[in-house]
This record gives C-alpha cells, sequence and structure tokens, in this order.
C-alpha cells in the first residue's frame, strides 16, 4: 500500500506522467538509488572521520543526512524505488534518526493520505488541529503553548522534545498494555539500534551529542517541512499548500514542498514533482483555492512571532463522532503540546 488512488488535473496530465513514466529515468527510479547509496555512504563516512573533519562540521552533515534520511523513508513509503513494499522498507528501517520506528512513521503517514480526513482532529494523525471539546479542557497555559508552538520558532524549538516525549510515552503505554505489535515493533527497532550505536562507538563520536546534538536539531528541520503544510478547509482538495520553496530546501525535503500535487498523485517520484507542477501551476493553485506560499522564509518573517490559527477545526470542531480517536497513534511531531505540559505538572 502507497497512498490513496491518484488524482489527475485531466487527460492531458494523465497522458503527460504515462510518457514520464515510460522514460529510463522514471522506470530505473536512478535518482532513489544514488539517494540511498549518498545517505547511508555520507553518513558511515562522516562518522569514521568526524575527527579528522572536526565536531561541527560533521554535526551539521549528519543533521542534513539524518533528515535527508526522513525525506527518503517518506519516498520509500509511497512505494520507491522498487514495486514491492518489503524490499523498500529495509532501505528504510534502519534508526538513524533513533526517537521511531519506520513502521509506526509507515502505517500512520498512510492513514494521512485519506484526504477526505485531512486535518481532521483525533482522526488524521498528523492533524495540528483540536476538536472544541478538547480544546475547552486546555487551561490557559497549555493554550499558550499551543500558541507557541503554532509559530516557526516555537515549532522549530518544541518539534524536538515533543517527539522524544512521544517516544518514551509510546514505548511505556506499548508495554504496560501489552500491546504485542507495538512491544515488537519497538523491540526490533532496538535490534537495529545496535549497529547504528555501534558505529558510533567504534569511531568514539559522543553517543550523548549524537542524541540531542545531531537528532535533535534533525527532527527541528523536519518540522520546518510540515510548518502549515495542510489547513482547514470544506474541500479536500483546498487542505494543502503549494510551496515555491529555494533550492535548499527542496533538495531536503525531496520536493514535497509541492503537497497538493503530492496528495493528488502519491505514487510519482521526488523528482518527477516540480516537473508536474510547472506543467500544471495554474489548475493546482484554482484546485486548492490559492493555498500558495513563496518559500520556507516567507513563513518564518510572517510567524515570527504571530502563531498560524491552528487551533479548533472551524469545519470539524467535534471531529468524526463515528471514528475512534488516535490518542497515542498520534504523529510524534503533532504530539499534542498540552500533553507534555500535562505531564510537566500543568492541571487539565
Amino acid at each position: 500500500m502507497t497512498g490513496k488512488t491518484s488524482v489527475y488535473l485531466d487527460q492531458e496530465q494523465r497522458e503527460l506522467i504515462a510518457r514520464l513514466s515510460a522514460s529510463w529515468l522514471w522506470r530505473s527510479e536512478l535518482p532513489t538509488w544514488l539517494l540511498i547509496v549518498v545517505i547511508y555512504g555520507g553518513w558511515v563516512v562522516t562518522v569514521a572521520w568526524w575527527q579528522t573533519l572536526g565536531l561541527l562540521p560533521s554535526t551539521l552533515l549528519l543533521i542534513w543526512l539524518t533528515t535527508w534520511y526522513m525525506s527518503l523513508q517518506h519516498e520509500l513509503i509511497h512505494g520507491h524505488p522498487t514495486r514491492f513494499a518489503r524490499l523498500n522498507q529495509l532501505f528504510g528501517m534502519l534508526p538513524f534518526s533513533v526517537w521511531y520506528p519506520y513502521g509506526a512513521y509507515r502505517d500512520l503517514h498512510l492513514t494521512h493520505h485519506i484526504d477526505e480526513d485531512l486535518t481532521v482532529p483525533e482522526t488524521d494523525p498528523e492533524s495540528y488541529y483540536f476538536t472544541r471539546r478538547r480544546w475547552a479542557h486546555f487551561n490557559g497555559v497549555q493554550r499558550q503553548l499551543v500558541r507557541l508552538r503554532n509559530t516557526f520558532p516555537g515549532r522549530f524549538l518544541l518539534a524536538p522534545l515533543l517527539t522524544m516525549f512521544w517516544a518514551l510515552a509510546n514505548i511505556w503505554h506499548s508495554f504496560i498494555q501489552g500491546d504485542r505489535p507495538a512491544i515488537v515493533m519497538w523491540l526490533v527497532h532496538f535490534i537495529l539500534l545496535l549497529p547504528v550505536i555501534g558505529w558510533l562507538h567504534v569511531y568514539d563520536f559522543p553517543l550523548g551529542w549524537y542524541l540531542f546534538g545531531v537528532t535533535g536539531p534533525m527532527l527541528a528541520m523536519t518540522s520546518v517541512r510540515s510548518f502549515l503544510e495542510h489547513r482547514a478547509e470544506e474541500a479536500p482538495e483546498a487542505r494543502s499548500v503549494i510551496n515555491e520553496a529555494g533550492l535548499f530546501w527542496r533538495l531536503l525535503f525531496l520536493n514535497l514542498n509541492y503537497h497538493a500535487v503530492h496528495h493528488d498523485l502519491p505514487r510519482i517520484p521526488w523528482y518527477g514533482l516540480p516537473v508536474v507542477y510547472r506543467a500544471g501551476k495554474a489548475a493546482y493553485l484554482r484546485r486548492n483555492q490559492g493555498f500558495f506560499v513563496k518559500g520556507y522564509g516567507e513563513l518564518m518573517r510572517q510567524h515570527l512571532t504571530r502563531p498560524i490559527k491552528v487551533e479548533i477545526n472551524p469545519w470539524f470542531p467535534d471531529g468524526r463522532p463515528d471514528t475512534r480517536p488516535l490518542q497515542s497513534q498520534q504523529h510524534p511531531e503533532k504530539t499534542p503540546v498540552t500533553d507534555v505540559a500535562s505531564e510537566a505538572g500543568a492541571s487539565p
């Protein structure tokens, strides 16, 4: 499973994608194979040579490579570079990112691709929105924490803490509740961590520094992409953004800034998204009702101190009453910041 059925703008686009899919580049998936080699090789070499390179340059390289690896995992989930999901999974299971398993990311993300549920609180696992029942339950401190998270620097700083909190809480609940599939998932994750930790140990790379000095900033970097990636709207096709980001961010996030295109055509490879977008730019901006951003720099300037209005979903204030709440199955980056506040002693 790689996501929902493709939604084409028109017959002309369908024919364009058929031609591109028949090309040698798309059939070979060469860019993705090269990406796998560069990421794995780059990580291994950087750790092995970190004392020659120096701690700061090595750290910056590892932050880039581990963030890139997260983008690669997303590509693997959507059926690349092979047609075989289990084979693709093998390229994404080594936990360079440490804090959560590939299987958890895969299952939550594919649920997120049910577009009619996009942004619906307690149904979409990647939604930042709340039901009015839950919002009413929050105290003033908790609401201010949500608004802080909805600023650009707040998201950047809080995302790593939320993901780390989610991982520890998820491990605890899985074992306490005797959730066998989740326990197996985490045990496999721990086993796969051994070669990562072992390689760091062989070359005397500080483990604590890797956990917090590398993966912390990596989690912060991934939060940049998801900042205002979706909005609450009545029409599902108007909920995903087109962000004309610069080359640095496009390469790091493998063109997922063209997010409306990705949600319509989840099987398009990362190197095909710009081509498809440019061919249908005007139509996509009509389709998503003008949900457009001119780069992540614009988001940072506009929301340096002013939070985006992501609180109660106005179209689904009660969520979907017939749907069982996701609770612990929330995407780690979207773990409600209010849960962290409660753990820290804030009154509900």
